[in-house]
């Protein structure tokens, strides 16, 4: 039986409308580096009862309650290609812990009568749900660091903004935001400044989620900011039926001109990201969860072993699921912050090359563990005089950058946490050369063992295939020769090794053919001559994407083999959903 709207729980009905599609529901809790993945097994909708089942094998779940209550994300993605996302939140829900047997659990539920929440300073929040969309963008340094968000709730004392993941390494607690500007799909804006009150990872998609609390307002922006608050209450009235004498949207949702441009875009280009492999998402997984860890280890003080041994055990599962799709798949990482991108894909190949050499081999978890941290450290030294790792450095930038390491190996004292021989190895001596010219100790030859050589021949044809500091890839035989070339900084044997596994047209490339095809490499013969591509794109034809795997006997068809480009050229890159 169907209920009439005004019989139903608010909170359920927002719900049930997104448990209509893909979606993930996500228990949190403030000092747990993990959230608790459950599924709805009941929700009445008149009562706003709602029963959550969880497997966990721990014997510490009781940390995801505190105080009888609960909080979660559920993240939906919905539309035709399941690339339009919305989060709903809830936190401080009632909740009773029942245990059913050994790791499985219900969790019992009231859902508040409300959408709309009393915050502890009388203000009413509202959630920005089913559909309503607003733009975001904090200035997060004056005039040196704008980071664009979504808002997810909005009051008249401050505001929850979602984030890209990667931009949350800029931005801690207690930090004063220059400019907050709430951007409405009118074309209607509000500045303030801002103070963050909390952050945090939300849904499983790549994001963080801002607690921001407005600062000195005036007069007039408390009262532009009521009206803003007013509207958008009487939206998310009429978008969940809890008013039934709102005929229409308000004025302030109904997008202009602009803002459809801007969501036709965004649209097209997420539908890339729906073509994702189980191995690709893997793969990027891992990187959002490095990032977590970082986020806990600045804003928590504590180090997420649990998170980080997860990613490196990963890592070795999928090379040994399948290497050649976890080598293709690791070239989906070109759009992830540089210092994400870098320590997962040499952690990648660290992992391949070393089981290669023996699957046996019993360091390679504390070896892998290693390349993972050893970038941390310079997410860690973001500031006022380095307010980003993207911008081409100044020398000064440069110096302050080059302390990465001891950074991260004071910041890991810090947190009380200590590595293994091994993992600390790589953490400090990754950036080390034979001859001397490493850094931060400049140790040399007999002072490097068997293990740093190989990380420092991956790191360094990593960094030269990749742009960094305002300067181009290179091409992999251009970057071989490099390495090559550098007097006695590489172990030169090492160096063949890495180009008997990996060829010149390493998998993951992008390559251009004669019939003005481009396409990633999947797979190459016992030559290293590709034999297998995914075809992206028709020059031809530059705004269609195209999306076709062909193997040996299809390549002539696309054309002559003519170089390896750079995907930045042909704009070839992933929007995340």
């Amino acid at each position: 039986m169907t209920l009439p709207a005004q019989y139903e729980n608010p909170s359920a009905n927002v719900i049930r409308s997104l448990l209509q599609h893909t979606n993930e529901l996500s228990i949190y809790a403030k000092e747990v580096p993990y959230a608790l993945k459950a599924d709805v097994a009941e929700l009445d909708l008149a009562t706003g009862q709602m029963v959550l089942e969880i497997e966990y094998a721990g014997s510490d779940i009781e940390r995801y309650l505190v105080d009888g209550s609960v909080s979660f994300d559920l993240e939906a993605l919905k539309g035709a290609h399941a690339v339009e996302r919305e989060t709903y939140s809830l936190s401080n829900v009632a909740a009773k812990l029942i245990k059913t047997d050994s790791t499985l659990y219900r969790l019992e539920c009231q859902l508040p009568e409300s959408v709309f929440v009393q915050e502890n300073r009388g203000a009413v929040r509202i959630p920005f749900i089913l559909g309503m969309q607003s733009r975001v963008n904090l200035e997060v340094y004056l005039h040196d660091l704008n980071v664009p968000g979504r808002l997810r709730n909005l009051s008249v004392g401050g505001c929850m903004v979602d984030i890209d993941l990667a931009e949350s390494i800029a931005i801690n607690v207690d930090q004063e935001i220059p400019g907050v500007t709430l951007e409405f799909p009118n074309g209607e804006s509000f500045f303030a400044e801002g103070k963050v009150r909390h952050i945090r990872s939300i849904g499983s998609h790549g994001y963080a989620a801002l607690g921001i609390q407005f600062i000195n307002l005036t007069t007039s922006q408390t009262e532009a900011l009521f009206q803003f608050v007013n509207e958008s209450e009487r939206e998310a009235a009429f978008r969940t039926g809890t008013n039934d004498k709102l005929s229409h949207h308000s004025p302030l949702f109904i997008a202009g001109a602009k803002e459809k441009k801007m969501l036709q875009r965004e649209v097209q280009e997420r539908e890339k990201r729906a073509r994702q492999s189980p191995m690709e998402r893997g793969v990027v997984d891992v990187a959002h969860q490095l990032q977590v860890g970082l986020m806990h280890m600045r804003n928590n003080s504590l180090f997420p072993s649990e998170i980080i041994y997860d990613c490196v055990d990963t890592l070795r599962y999928l090379v040994e699921q399948d290497r050649k799709a976890f080598l293709y798949a690791l070239a989906y990482l070109r759009d992830e912050p540089d210092w994400v991108r870098h320590a997962v894909q040499v952690a990648g190949q660290l992992t391949d090359l070393l089981l290669l050499r023996d699957p046996h081999d019993t360091q390679v978890r504390e070896a892998v563990l290693g390349a993972l941290l050893h970038t941390m450290g310079k997410p860690l030294l973001i500031s006022a005089e380095l307010p980003s790792l993207k911008i081409t450095m100044n020398p000064e930038q440069k110096a302050i950058l080059r302390g990465h390491v001891t950074k991260l190996c004071s910041k890991l004292d810090e947190l009380g946490w200590k590595a293994s021989p091994t993992c600390r190895a790589v953490i400090e001596q990754a950036n080390e050369r034979l001859d001397g010219s490493g850094y931060p100790a400049g140790k040399r030859e007999e002072q490097l063992s068997a293990l740093l050589r190989l990380v420092a021949v991956i790191k360094a044809i990593n960094k030269l295939m990749h742009s960094r500091n305002g300067l181009p890839p290179r091409a992999p035989l251009d970057a071989y020769r490099r390495v090559h070339e550098a007097d006695s900084a590489y172990d030169k044997t090492v160096l063949v090794e890495y180009i008997q596994v990996y060829g010149l047209y390493p998998i993951g490339c992008l390559t251009k053919y004669s019939g003005g095809f481009l396409a990633w490499v999947m797979d190459i013969d016992n030559k290293g001559m590709p034999n297998q591509v995914h075809i992206v794109k028709n020059l031809r034809f530059p705004d269609t994407n195209i999306s076709s795997v062909i193997g040996q006997d299809d390549l002539p068809q696309i054309g002559k083999l003519q170089e390896i480009v750079n995907p930045s050229d042909y704009g070839v890159n992933i929007v995340k959903i």
